[in-house]
């Protein structure tokens, strides 16, 4: 049977996944006791092994998912210099929304619609600036890394939730950057990840933010980063069903590698890219290759008749639709998120088998088109 689950987040389990997989997890046990604490330093370990993060860098377990370890960062890191924040969909869109009206930095915000993505090169990095790799909500991602330069005098502070362990990152472009369990590994939800690099944790050791910081953002000790924070001693209480759920993720990602986790993703887009050439009704969200994501595939339709609906009824066609596929369980989730452009959005991270996606397709193509024909004979 296919998978049908090809939700955004939390995404698809791993192929072959089942609740067997959490058999040896540490319930009942101190997160602060030498076996809990030996799996959170496993999931610290193993990520930074697959991701090849280098070895001057910091990786941290933090709450709140990617949304808390990206708002640490923000309140614990902005300030000393002026901040720029690209947005381009839902979730950068609430970046800069906290960086101006919760930390009242008046920054930059350089914005293009959904589909597109702002002109980098009028990035000035004499700014911190805050961006993401992958725009889930938008099925736009960074072109590539070029436009980050090595002598930047403020930091690059990334957003890579649906990314990391699905493309490759540059990490000398990168200071800070956070991400979660349930996208790409698709693990449970809740628990997200900080990185820091050397510019990061010199920023943190020299500057103190001028406003409360609540205890759950707090990473400073005595003046020095407290790197048992990054040594698995977790701010607060994490979940062990999830931790051993992570090592499960992360075992078979290990067995995969970095490029190869890579490759199942691009195979699955590219799976996606050649039913789109083909099909009269459908184009991607993105307006070009270079920009268009790889694992959040954001797709709309082309049709006339559907052009020709009012943005209500073209939102209740797409929620019909993705419906009705649901229903049968020939596809779970795939309506697209609710504030960008009606449409459908399909995760093909590499949790997801290429084998899995044509029958997707397949129901996902005639279901639209019998809509499309209804409408068409109504008019």
């Amino acid at each position: 049977m296919s998978n049908p689950n090809f939700s955004s987040g939390p995404c698809s389990k791993r192929p072959g996944w089942t609740i067997k997989a959490l058999e040896q997890a540490a319930t009942g046990r101190s997160h602060r006791g030498s076996l809990c604490m030996e799996k959170l330093r496993t999931v610290i370990n193993k990520s930074k092994n697959i991701i090849g993060l280098p070895g001057n860098y910091l990786l941290g377990i933090f709450p709140g998912s990617d949304t808390g370890a990206f708002e640490a960062a923000l309140w614990t890191l902005l300030g000393p210099k002026p901040v720029t924040v690209l947005v381009w969909e839902s979730f950068s869109k609430g970046w800069a929304a906290d960086v101006a009206k919760q930390l009242k930095l008046n920054p930059t915000v350089l914005t293009a619609d959904y589909g597109k993505i702002p002109d980098l090169s009028e990035v000035d990095w004499s700014n911190d600036v805050v961006f993401v790799a992958n725009g889930t909500t938008s099925g736009v991602r960074v072109p590539d890394w070029n436009w980050i330069p090595d002598d930047r005098k403020g930091l690059a502070i990334c957003d890579a939730t649906s990314a990391l362990f699905a493309m490759l990152i540059d990490w000398t472009k990168i200071d800070v950057l956070t991400y979660s369990w349930q996208k790409c590994l698709g693990g449970e939800a809740a628990h997200g990840m900080l990185v820091l690099g050397p510019r990061a944790v010199h920023r943190i050791e020299t500057y103190d933010p001028p406003w409360p910081l609540p205890k759950i953002f707090r990473m400073k000790k005595e003046g020095t980063v407290d790197k048992s924070i990054f040594e698995g001693s977790t701010i607060n209480t994490p979940s062990m069903l999830c931790v051993e759920d992570c090592i499960d993720s992360l075992t078979w990602a290990e067995k995969q590698g970095l490029d190869g986790l890579a490759a199942r993703t691009r195979n699955n887009y590219s799976t996606v890219k050649e039913w789109v050439a083909r099909t009269d009704w459908v184009d991607f969200l993105a307006e070009s290759e270079e920009i268009r994501s790889t694992t959040s595939i954001c797709l709309k339709i082309v049709d006339p008749a559907f052009q020709a609906l009012p943005k209500d009824e073209k939102s209740l066609f797409i929620k019909t639709v993705a419906g009705e596929l649901s229903k049968t369980a020939a596809a779970h989730d795939i309506g697209s998120y609710k504030d960008a452009p009606p449409g459908f959005r399909l995760w093909c991270g590499p949790t997801i088998e290429t084998s899995d996606i044509p029958p997707v397709l397949a129901a996902l193509d005639a279901a639209v088109r019998h809509k499309l024909e209804a409408f068409k004979q109504r008019s």
